[in-house]
């Protein structure tokens, strides 16, 4: 297993997957990984349940090296004190770096002060930071948004240099505020105008759907990389498509009906081992949209999937849909969906 060299990495133009609660497991990252990611991050760690002994929150440390390496743990909370405890047993499961979440804007963990809570109380957040980085001997970063709520000026650039003052070595900003949630443009412009005021790395979250859009991230930014979530889960193929536009200028090429079905079965069986049959079954339906998007009856499909809750229902319609699209491509029709 390869030492992770954080300095060298954040300044390769990193392209990272985020985390993602009840998506980046352990499943989704190796998905990632066998795609061309390279760095990946937890699901959000809940100081409170890892200090209880709860099992879900003990699960989310265990990183399966050497595969899954380099990994970061993120890390959420309301209360300093937990959060500073926390973070020593975080460390001790040696993930590359510790990420505390300050940007999550889900009501029930915002409305509690964590996550994107913290934006409320800046200074708040600095000094929980500051007892953080004193904690533990692992670089510690920050994941973030650009404020709390409709302020005209965000409390962003500011507060990014004062984290940096007391050690944050990484800030990686979703570019929405708390309350736009998923809704809205995220604006990049707030990544750029934090970059000019801090030597740390600054890392673009937010509408990072395609390798074009995080070439355009950095281009108009000047930050150091990007951070992808939604995009991911739609395409697992992005970051290694991020690193070939970005290290040699090789642009994505669209992903074959083959290898999107590969991916379904794979997916699948992963999750059937750790989640079991009809918990993985179910499981599987948020990803249909993105891992079939423009094949040929994929909706259809997809409706179908979401129907069936025996897995052999779910394996027949994977043949019978294989069949349809090896039939199509033998008589010369179009299966080849849209560069993502």
């Amino acid at each position: 297993m390869q030492p992770f060299d954080f300095d060298a990495y954040f300044a390769s133009q990193p392209a990272i997957v985020a985390p993602m609660e009840d998506v980046s497991d352990a499943v989704f990252r190796k998905l990632c990984r066998d795609r061309g990611a390279d760095l990946c991050v937890t699901e959000f760690v809940n100081v409170e349940g890892l200090l209880r002994g709860c099992k879900n929150a003990k699960r989310k440390l265990v990183l399966e090296r050497p595969a899954d390496h380099p990994t970061a743990i993120q890390i959420y909370g309301s209360d300093p004190d937990r959060l500073v405890e926390a973070a020593t047993i975080a460390e001790a499961a040696e993930p590359v770096f510790l990420d505390i979440n300050c940007g999550c804007w889900v009501p029930k963990i915002a409305r509690r002060g964590a996550g994107a809570g913290w934006l409320r109380d800046p200074e708040a957040m600095v000094e929980m930071a500051a007892r953080v980085v004193k904690q533990v001997s692992l670089p510690v970063t920050v994941k973030t948004r650009i404020g709390w709520g409709p302020e005209s000026e965000m409390p962003i650039v500011d507060l990014a240099r004062r984290l940096e003052d007391v050690g944050v070595r990484v800030i990686t900003i979703h570019c929405r505020t708390a309350k736009m949630g998923h809704s809205g443009q995220a604006d990049w412009s707030w990544a750029a105008k934090t970059r000019e005021v801090v030597d740390m790395p600054v890392i673009v979250n937010g509408d990072v759907k395609s390798a074009w859009d995080a070439q355009r991230a950095i281009e108009e930014t000047g930050c150091a990389g990007v951070m992808v979530g939604r995009g991911a889960i739609a395409h697992p193929w992005i970051i290694g498509e991020c690193r070939d536009l970005l290290d040699r200028g090789v642009e994505p090429e669209p992903v074959g009906w083959r290898e999107r079905m590969a991916l379904c079965r794979e997916h699948l069986a992963a999750n059937v081992e750790r989640r079991g049959p009809l918990r993985a079954v179910r499981y599987m339906r948020r990803y249909y949209p993105g891992y079939l998007k423009g094949l040929p009856g994929s909706s259809t499909l997809r409706n179908r999937l979401n129907r069936a809750d025996p897995l052999d229902e779910v394996h027949a319609l994977y043949d019978e849909y294989e069949a349809y699209l090896a039939q199509r491509e033998a008589e010369g029709l179009s299966v080849t969906p849209a560069a993502a």
